[in-house]
């Protein structure tokens, strides 16, 4: 099984409160909703294939509480292939406080979390996908359990709210693996980690290249 990220970001990395003014508002974040304006067909249409072909979910505690209330509450789940998905296949949670999850089909994943995933994806075919869920993503990466690592990054500088990455952290060489963008500047692209990043020093003079 492969396990994939995706992830919806603005230019300056903010990942917090895309989905509206009231979803997300930890730290005083007033700025929510800044993806919807920017969304168009080509990046829902993607989104759809992205879910509809994921065999199960993983999420992180937070993103699963955003989640469920929304996509596990719909009233007919099928008109919609996003809800669809989120509502027919496995769901599992990274977490040590959600004990009485109510979203059916939710599994929640404790002890040696990095055992309890590697096992998934051992066993199990098909792509284990990950929406959102940052704190998660970046211990994935840390951990090596990234088959790809899929960024939805938005034309727009948000200018607060929680990032993907801190300002400090593990380093990561990515390959790109695919790159487009949509008709409202939405750039879609999918990396494959690659070890650590090489670090050189230039023999070329500042002045030289400034």
């Amino acid at each position: 099984m492969r396990l994939i990220t995706t992830t919806n970001v603005s230019v300056d990395g903010v990942m917090q409160g895309l989905g509206g003014a009231e979803e997300d508002r930890r730290g005083g974040f007033e700025r929510g909703g800044w993806a919807i304006p920017l969304l168009d067909t080509e990046t829902g249409d993607y989104l759809s294939q992205v879910y509809s072909g994921a065999a199960s979910f993983l999420f992180g505690r937070r993103t699963y509480e955003i989640f469920a209330p929304y996509w596990g509450v719909m009233i007919d789940p099928g008109t919609n292939p996003i809800a669809a998905a989120l509502n027919s296949r496995p769901k599992y949670v990274a977490s040590a406080s959600l004990t009485d999850p109510q979203w059916a089909g939710t599994t929640v994943l404790q002890g040696d979390l990095a055992t309890a995933i590697g096992e998934l994806k051992a066993h199990h075919d098909g792509d284990l996908l990950v929406p959102g869920s940052g704190a998660l993503v970046r211990w994935l990466l840390a951990n090596n359990l990234v088959d790809q690592l899929d960024l939805l990054t938005y034309p727009v500088v948000v200018g607060q709210g929680t990032r993907l990455f801190p300002e400090s952290g593990p380093d990561i060489a990515l390959k790109l693996v695919t790159s487009r963008t949509t008709s409202r500047g939405i750039t879609i692209q999918s990396y494959r980690p690659a070890g650590r990043p090489k670090y050189e020093t230039s023999t070329v003079a500042p002045e030289d290249v400034f």
